[in-house]
């Protein structure tokens, strides 16, 4: 190799970059042992800004576009150097490139679930997780606060800094929103405007510009989930008389799948009228301890009793007592030989 093609390789005078590698947003183009031509090319593609960098203080900026270095180009690293005449000779400086495209779909969650008070269920952990996307929007701020002197900065290395700050605004945002969890299903469009206002200065703050924050989902610890599951099943608040209703309609299908159908529940029509007593009362109130006999021998006795009060319900209120059947009917809790029948039993009673 000539020293005048040597020496020709110490100038640069064509500053480009190609971004031929996915996931970078600081690229600083190499100069060790170069200096720029004076009047060299700078290509700033569509996505891109560059920055010239003198002893460490960011010095001028350029967008996208083409340019011939110059003290007009230059004027804040003009200013620096001291030219205070057109300069001809080459020059040392550190020029970094940007990657302004929106960073898409990048995920973020709770890695630890997050203790928070709830108006339903009182304290209770939950995960969260959703999506976010970002730009860098003024690549001299993000040199100084987070990128630096790296000859590469990669979307990896600056999330690790994002999801911290995304998971404690959402830990700040679930604190004191005030929601119960089982809306904030309804209110995950609300949460997300609400984090990502709180968001948007932090990500400032860096150089970076927060374009769409979105919370996906919010969920319970697996045993909490379950006692929603069952209490959402009932549709209702908790009450333990109406979870007892709901066991013995739930019960009734078990029941008729028996030899005997609903009569072969008990011993015989004493008991199928006592449990025509518990329907009747509202799918039943839960029984008091205190109405069974102490004794075993006197259960016969204590059934027949119970035969006659449901007697007595059901002629002081026949209309109702179909009314309750016809419901059981309609969602397939008794079969339709079952619901005759007892209809039939209402009527007969009514006519005797």
């Amino acid at each position: 190799m000539s020293l005048g093609s040597f020496i020709r390789k110490q100038f640069i005078d064509i500053l480009q970059w190609n971004e031929d590698r996915e996931g970078v947003l600081a690229w600083r183009h190499p100069m060790e042992d170069f200096e720029i031509q004076y009047g060299a090319s700078l290509t700033v593609r569509e996505s891109q800004m560059a920055v010239f960098v003198n002893e460490g203080k960011v010095a001028d900026v350029f967008g996208p576009g083409m340019y011939k270095l110059t003290t007009q180009t230059l004027p804040v690293l003009t200013y620096l150097k001291n030219w205070d005449k057109l300069f001809e000779s080459p020059f040392k400086s550190d020029v970094i490139f940007f990657s302004t495209r929106l960073q898409l779909g990048r995920r973020w969650g709770t890695a630890q679930p997050i203790t928070v008070r709830d108006a339903e269920f009182g304290m209770v952990r939950v995960r969260a997780f959703g999506v976010y996307s970002y730009q860098i929007a003024d690549p001299g701020l993000f040199y100084r606060e987070i990128s630096g002197t790296r000859d590469v900065y990669t979307v990896d290395d600056l999330e690790a800094q994002l999801r911290n700050m995304v998971v404690a605004a959402m830990t700040t945002a679930l604190g004191s929103s005030g929601v119960p969890f089982i809306d904030m299903a309804a209110n995950q469009g609300q949460m997300s405007e609400r984090i990502a206002a709180s968001l948007a200065p932090l990500f400032e703050r860096y150089g970076v510009k927060l374009d769409n924050f979105t919370v996906e989902n919010v969920s319970l610890p697996e045993e909490l989930q379950k006692a929603l599951d069952t209490r959402i099943s009932i549709g209702m608040s908790g009450d333990l008389g109406k979870l007892t209703q709901y066991q013995t309609a739930s019960s009734i299908p078990l029941a008729a799948q028996n030899e005997g159908g609903i009569a072969g529940i008990g011993a015989g029509l004493a008991a199928g009228a006592a449990l025509g007593h518990t329907m009747a009362q509202g799918l039943g109130q839960a029984v008091a301890p205190a109405t069974m006999p102490a004794n075993p021998a006197a259960a016969p006795a204590a059934g027949a009793a119970a035969g006659a009060a449901a007697g007595a319900a059901t002629q002081a209120d026949p209309v109702q007592r179909l009314q309750q059947l016809k419901a059981l009917a309609d969602q397939n809790l008794i079969t339709a030989a079952e619901y005759d029948a007892a209809k039939a039993e209402i009527l007969k009673k009514l006519t005797s």
